[in-house]
Formats: structure tokens, sequence, C-alpha cells
């Protein structure tokens, strides 16, 4: 429309809620409608008509008392608003009616030009109040609300203002040297008093024929448009997408679609295929979506239906970018772009699709049933019928398919769960930017992201326990009752006792130190530990300690498996896809590389507080010379660990030998005074009632420590004030060469 109209119809709305700039911000409904007729040509005014809208008493269940006070506004209402003609109406549509064919009569009655176009204050009277209302109660609204004049655009034409909310009807008839009534203040959060919408539509009018006269002489062309339907389309990820005109709905029901988004918003404009809807990683809508308008004006606009209801969800509204909708509904593949260039067109999404299907099966699948005469062809046969595929051309399941029309689509999702081949398929309304979302995915990354490499890969390639030469000469014991001894497990080996090695039964404790039901035993061979596995798997073992049994797995592993394990790692045979597999072929999973001595040093730990200075601790512990840890040198050139780095491994903090080695341990050199070379431990803090040599032996069951070679010291002869004892015990000859060093994982 760029020719002027010939008469213009200058509309004032009310709602039972707030007015001024918050009218239709909180969802209230239309209660009343001033409109007055303007003949452009002549420069006329007609009479002030105004349109009550009161629901039916009987239709009304859950608001009596909201029903009283209306019934008191009205009474008010017909006697001092002050408009020439007042209507009634019972509800929405039929206001709507009403208004239409009053208005129809009133042209007609002129005879003076058929062409009319409405006039507000904003945009709110159209956009927020008249379209939302009519698109949640499904009311198909008259043509003649699709277009209408600003007057507050066509005003800054002659005066130029780059804030237009700063205008209203006063400033705008002050600015004309219009004489205007005191205005009547009125709280705009509370209804408008029934005066105040009369007195806007006249000074609207009045502005209107002042625009017209000398010296402005003003033209309405180029109405303001409400567009009727959504376009769906493309969206190229090179295109430039400005960040004030995206927004991001959220809440959204998850079977919603496009359509129902730009019902939400109906009033405002989108843009073309500007409502993509989100998905999860696992591609299935997470009840969000990104929506594009056409301009920053109705995407504020938009802004202010934040927590709106959709059915009865309410929807969260938040700003957005257009990087954020670029992600989500921009594609590049020109697949996609013929498969979305056909207008008018209706996605199926189908779901679980067998790995093999064709494109015949797919429209056998959608064709008719023999003695059904219910019709949902596939718009342009096998071009109609889109698979995605990974970037290797691998099908994964999922394909979309066009309808020409929405009565085949619902035929066609009426078939949903279906068997095709030996799989059920499932059907889903979908949308263009679904299909780009879905396929950049795809093409792009995988669905689930995979996790990082193993940190086994990055360690250095040392031997944390004596070299396993490769063999599963090791067995894991998996589901041990959590009260079960060293003796209990050699119980339950029997006459495989004799090949264990010795030292060779290795509990796994959790991260409390408590028992996890694992255990790790080396065996002399690994014939002997395939055999025991066999004869022992899922056996019953019983524990002294308590009267609990449980079966028992028996799994042959080798030493690098359960070195792994109890340096704080984890053995699975469950994720074998998501982590790289070892030599052997089982997945495994790092430790968890929080000790000191097993972190890079990139990491950063809090010094720990010395618990004696070094004065006290050199009086109280001898100098133990080349018995303690010696720090290992790494292989150059490692990735992870820098050569320069200095590895200390101590296996005592990962690696419990039976019964599990105290972490007060101290160590000496033997004395001169012992017949052969040995080792003294040190075992402080013992308890005061302590049973002597027997607890002691007890302790240290599973070492070679004959009784003979255990001495109970008095504390007085290591320099000890206290009163406890703190027995020496010798240990084999652990050292038969000069400046080897002793190996805690020995004990």
């Amino acid at each position: 429309m760029t020719a002027q109209v010939d008469y213009l119809v200058v509309l004032f709305t009310a709602t039972s809620g707030a007015s001024g700039e918050l009218l239709g911000s909180d969802e209230k409904e239309l209660v009343r409608i001033v409109w007055q007729l303007v003949d452009l040509t002549n420069q006329q005014l007609g009479q002030v008509n105004e349109l009550l809208i009161r629901p039916d008493p009987s239709e009304l269940t859950e608001k009596e008392e909201e029903e009283d006070v209306e019934e008191e506004e009205s009474v008010e209402e017909e006697s001092g608003s002050g408009a020439d003609c007042i209507s009634t109406a019972t509800s929405l549509e039929s206001a709507l009616n009403m208004f239409h064919l009053q208005l129809t009569n009133q042209v007609n009655s002129m005879g003076a030009g058929t062409s009319v176009c409405l006039c507000t204050d904003g945009q709110l009277h159209i956009r927020q109040v008249i379209h939302p209302e009519a698109a949640s109660k499904n009311i198909l609204v008259p043509d003649c609300f699709y277009s209408f004049f600003d007057l507050r655009k066509e005003f800054t034409k002659h005066f130029p203002t780059p804030d237009l909310k700063a205008f209203n009807v006063y400033v705008m008839a002050e600015s004309l040297s219009i004489s205007v009534d005191v205005p009547m203040l009125w709280d705009p959060s509370a209804i408008m008093p029934p005066k105040v919408a009369v007195q806007q539509v006249q000074l609207m009018s009045s502005i209107v024929l002042a625009l017209l006269s000398e010296p402005m002489c003003h033209i309405f062309t180029k109405p303001e448009r409400v567009l009727e339907k959504f376009e769906s389309g493309t969206c190229s990820k090179m295109e430039k997408v400005c960040d004030n005109t995206v927004i991001r709905a959220r809440g959204l029901p998850w079977q919603s679609s496009d359509q129902d988004i730009a019902r939400f918003f109906r009033g405002l404009n989108i843009a073309k295929g500007g409502a993509a809807l989100c998905l999860n990683a696992q591609g299935r809508r997470n009840g969000e979506a990104l929506v594009r308008f056409v301009s920053e004006e109705h995407r504020d606009l938009a802004l202010q239906r934040h927590k709106h209801h959709m059915g009865n969800r309410y929807i969260e509204v938040y700003k957005a970018t257009g990087e954020d909708f670029l992600k989500i509904a921009g594609g590049t593949s020109n697949e996609v772009a013929v498969f979305l260039s056909r207008e008018d067109q209706i996605i199926v999404r189908m779901r679980g699709l067998p790995f093999t299907a064709t494109h015949e099966q797919v429209l056998t699948f959608f064709s008719p049933a023999d003695g059904l005469k219910e019709m949902c062809p596939v718009s342009g046969g096998k071009d109609g019928i889109l698979f995605v595929r990974y970037p290797d051309g691998r099908p994964t399941g999922d394909a979309f398919v066009l309808f020409a029309s929405e009565e085949h689509a619902q035929s066609a999702l009426r078939k949903h769960k279906e068997i095709l081949g030996k799989r059920y398929i499932e059907l889903f309304k979908s949308t263009a930017a679904e299909v780009q979302q879905v396929l950049n995915r795809y093409s792009s990354a995988p669905l689930i992201s995979v996790a990082p490499a193993p940190l086994v890969t990055m360690l250095p390639t040392m031997s944390l326990l004596p070299p396993p030469g490769g063999m599963r000469n090791c067995l894991r014991l998996r589901g041990l009752p959590y009260t079960a001894s060293i003796e209990d497990i050699l119980t339950f080996l029997g006459e495989f006792t004799q090949d264990v090695q010795p030292h060779g039964v290795h509990m796994v404790l959790n991260q409390q130190g408590r028992p996890s039901g694992d255990c790790f035993i080396q065996m002399t061979s690994a014939e002997r530990a395939l055999l025991a596995s066999q004869r022992l798997h899922k056996h019953m073992m019983s524990s002294q300690r308590g009267a609990n049994s449980r079966y028992v797995e028996v799994f042959p592993c080798s030493a690098e498996e359960m070195s792994l394990v109890l340096m704080g790692g984890s053995l699975s045979h469950m994720h074998t896809h998501t982590h790289t597999r070892s030599r052997n072929g089982t997945g495994l999973s790092p430790p968890p590389c929080k000790s000191r001595r097993l972190s890079p040093p990139s990491y950063s730990f809090t010094p720990a507080q010395p618990v004696l200075t070094p004065e006290a601790a050199a009086a109280l512990y001898p100098p133990i010379g080349p018995m303690m840890l010696a720090p290992r040198p790494l292989p150059p050139g490692h990735a992870y660990y820098p050569a320069s780095a200095q590895l200390y491994m101590n296996y005592a903090a990962y690696y419990p030998s039976p019964p599990g080695s105290p972490t007060t341990l101290g160590f000496f050199p033997s004395p001169s005074s012992l017949t052969s070379p040995a080792g003294l431990v040190r075992m402080p803090s013992l308890t005061y009632n302590s049973n002597g040599v027997k607890e002691i032996i007890n302790a240290m069951q599973g070492y070679q420590a004959p009784a003979e070679s255990i001495a109970l010291l008095s504390s007085n002869l290591i320099g000890q004030s206290s009163a406890g004892d703190a027995p020496l015990m010798t240990l084999p000859a652990l050292v038969n060469k000069p400046g080897q060093y002793l190996d805690l994982a020995l004990l």
C-alpha cells in the first residue's frame, strides 16, 4: 500500500490489567475497544464508538469476585465514558466481528472511497493485545488488523526524535499547539479509567487532522504489517545475524514445533526460518528455541512476553546473540538446502530406522495398507526423503520426510511406532531448523562427547611392578566379602595356595581405606592362573569374621592390569568403545594421579606443615642412608613429564600388601650384631596394653620374619622420652649389595 488511504480508524484498546507502556505485558484480557473514523479526503471526524467486552456470567465458574468488580465498573463506563455509541459483546471473537461490521457500515454510509487502515498510538494495541489473545483462543482476526499506522512514527517524520517511547498523545498535541484538557493521572499498572480511553482517541484524531493540514500536509503511506503466517526457510552459517534481533525461549513443551512458537509470538514478525528448536546431546528437543525477529523493535516486544503461557506452561524469554542462532539454525550442506527449498512443505522426522533402510522401504512404510483409505504420500517421492549420515557415509538411523499438506502429515504421524523391518519407528513433526541442526551435529562432531584419551598412554614406559612379561599370570578376585581376610582368601584358593608367589596377595582398598571387594593374586605361572580361574570362578567364599558368604568371580589378568588398579585406576571391560584399548585388549582407565609423587610439576599442592623441626627429627630418627627411596629419572623426551623431572614412586600409598602397610613405618640399617644382612622396621605408636611379640607376629603375617628375629626395645634406646615401647623387627636379607635401596612395594 503506497497511495494514501481514504479513511483512518483511530483505535485504542484497554485490558483488565496494566496500561501505557506496560499494555499487554501481563497477559490480561481485552475489555474495551474505542475507535473513531477519520475521513482523510474531507478531513472530517466520525462519531466515537466504544465496544465493551463482558463475558457471559453463565460461563464464569471461578471468577465470581472478578465478575462483581466488572459489573460495578460497567455502570461507571456506560454513564461517564463520554463515547457517542456504546456496544457490548460477550467474547473477543464476537467483539472483533462486531467491530468489523460497524466499521464497514460507517464507511459505506459515507460513500467516498473504500480503503481503510487502522491508526494506533504505538505498536502495543495491535501487536501485544489483539493478536496474542486471538492466537491463544484460536480466533480468526479480521483482515483490517494486519496493517496499521503507528501515529508516533508518522509524527517523527516531521518532528524527529531518537526515542519513540518518550512520545505520547499529550506530547504530540503540545508540539502541534493543540489545546488539551488537564490529563487524568492514573497508575499504569492499574486498570485505565473509562474517560481516559475516549480522551486518547479524541486527541489522536485531532493530531491526525493537524498532520493533514498545512504546512505539513502529511500523507499516510506504507503502513506497518503483521505477518499472517510464519515462513520456514534455511539459514547459511555465512549469513550475518544481528545480536539485537534474537531471543531465547525456554520451557517449551517437547512436542512444540516452529509453528507453535510463531503462534506464541503472534503479532510480531519473525524472520524467514527464524524459529530454531534446540536439541540436547542425544539429539532430542530440550525445551528451548532461538527466535530471530525482523528488527530490534520486535525483539524488545518479544521480551515483554516473558513468562506468558503456551497452554499450561509459562515460557521464559531472554536475550540471545546472532552467533547462538547460527550455531543452531545455520547450515552449509547443499543437499539440505535443496531438500528445504520446497516451500509449503510439512517435515516429519523418522527416528530408529534400520541402518539398511532404503528410499523404497520408506515410501512403502507411508503407503496405505490394504483396506485403508488413509493417504499420506511423500512429496516428491525419493526426493522428499533425506537420510542423515555420518561424515564417513554410515547411516545414523534418522531421516526427514516431506509431505505436501498438514492433512497428509497428520496421517503419517499416526504411524508412530509402527514396524519397518524389525524395528519400530518413532515419528515427530519437525522443522527446517531442526533438519539443519541434526545434520550439523552428525556431520561435524558426535552427539555424545568422547572421553579424552586415557592417561595410561601418556605415562612413562616404566614398570610399576616387577616386569610382567605380558603374561596373564595373575588372578583378579571380584565380589569378596568385605570382612574377608588373607586367611579366607588362601582357604578359598585351596590347592592353588602353593602356586601363590611370596607376598603375592594384594587387597584393593577404596578411597576411605576400606576393602573394596577386589583382590589381586600373583601366581607362579600363567597356566596355573588360568586353571585356577576356571575351577574357582563363581565359587562361594565365607569369611571367618562374619556369617555372610558370597560367590566370587575369578579372572586371569596380567601384572600390568593389576598394577594399574593398585595405583588407583579402574579396570573395566564395558568401556572399550570409549577408551583406547591396551595391548591385551582390555579397556583401562587411568589412575587418579592425586599423589604428590605421581603428579606432573604443573600440579600445585599445598606444602605440608612439618611435624618436627629438623633438629628434633635428626635427634629422634637416626640417618637411614641408602635404605630410603631414591628418585628415579624419567626417560628423556616424554611429552607429558619433562625429562628433568624426578618421579618418586611410593607404592605403599596405592599398593597395600597383606594386611596393609602402616603409614608410620620407619627403616633403619641392620645392626652389625645381626647374624645375617637384614632390615629393621620401626613401629611407633603401639598401644600400652600390647600383647608383645605375638601381636606383632599376627600383624606381620605373610612376611618371612621368624619369631626369634623380633625384639621389643625400650623407647629410651632410640632417644624417645615417652613410656611407649617401639619394637624393632628384622626382615630377611632385602639388601644384599651396597648401594641398593629398599622398594616399599615389597611391603
